[in-house]
């Protein structure tokens, strides 16, 4: 019987965002192996999806390098697959139907639109709508894609926290992209003094930093959580973000996180992009928005944490 693929290479909040709709794909093809297309950083975390058959990677090399594109056209050849699920909707998925995945019903963006409308005004939609929408297409069911599921990636951290804490924690991600420095709140320090100040007989402030980020962390005066003297696994950040007591992040994926996980918290957003359009935004885990992040002050963060505290 014929295997059915989804392509969603990244980032870790997409990755995240997208596990209702990989549960709701497999859901509808139960009789069918189901595969993730992903990339080197998400494939061991996403193998042990218990809604994906398998994980298979995808270097992302330059479109010019025939040679891995042969390979990677190869490789996809052998599974047999029926239907495409791209979930990443990109140029090089494009890229992909036209010339590595050919002759397959593919399911996309393009194909979710209506008529008469345009690619253009469909992206304005928040993220999950149109995962919705797309599946919808597909006459599947959509259970969970907008209400994600990640208790398969929960595990017991506590053996971890015990190191670093003997009290409920706030845990923070001050940290972004080098390339997207626009979504980086910069006053993550003052706001971990005030935080240790206004808590400092109830909570612990905790950091957990991804890769590149632990000489960043180690700077901010809090506490930083390290697995083996490096960056945790994924599943144990999404089990540090779980036991949390509060969240507060800029708009990354640690905050995609912890929005499925219903925690409470707070997530930063600047004009880069707005927070229903990621659709991050739930009754526990709150956004501050504002035009620019250099204007939004600690106070007004501290107070917010505090309200969600209470």
């Amino acid at each position: 019987m014929s295997n059915i693929l989804i392509i969603k290479h990244g980032s870790l909040g997409d990755l995240i965002q997208a596990n209702g709709a990989i549960k709701d794909i497999k859901n509808f093809y139960s009789n069918r192996k189901v595969f993730l297309l992903t990339t080197q950083p998400y494939s061991i975390f996403m193998s042990e999806c218990p809604y994906l058959d398998g994980v298979l990677i995808d270097k992302r090399l330059p479109r010019w390098n025939l040679f891995y594109l042969n390979n990677l056209k190869k490789t996809l050849s052998k599974y047999d697959f029926s239907k495409v699920f791209d979930l990443q909707n990109s140029g090089r998925t494009k890229f992909y139907k036209r010339f590595i995945i050919k002759n397959v019903e593919w399911s996309s963006t393009e194909t979710a639109l209506e008529p008469s409308q345009r690619k253009s005004d469909f992206d304005k939609e928040p993220v999950l709508d149109r995962m919705e929408i797309q599946l919808k297409k597909n006459g599947i069911e959509t259970e969970f894609t907008k209400n994600i599921d990640l208790s398969w990636a929960v595990e017991n951290a506590s053996h971890l926290v015990k190191k670093y804490t003997n009290r409920e924690y706030i845990l923070l991600f001050p940290f972004c992209s080098p390339k997207l420095k626009n979504k980086k709140w910069p006053y993550y320090k003052a706001l971990i003094q005030k935080l240790k100040q206004e808590f400092k007989n109830r909570y612990s402030v905790l950091l957990a930093p991804g890769p590149n980020e632990i000489e960043e962390a180690n700077e901010l005066n809090a506490k930083v959580v390290l697995e083996n003297n490096k960056y945790v696994t994924l599943k144990t950040l999404v089990s540090l973000i779980h036991k949390a007591k509060l969240i507060i992040a800029n708009d990354t994926g640690p905050a995609h996180i912890a929005s499925h996980l219903d925690k409470k918290g707070l997530v930063l957003f600047g004009s880069h992009t707005s927070a229903k359009k990621v659709s991050i935004e739930n009754f526990n885990f709150k956004a501050i928005s504002v035009d620019n992040l250099k204007d939004l002050d600690v106070n007004t963060v501290l107070k917010e944490a505090k309200a969600r505290l209470d």
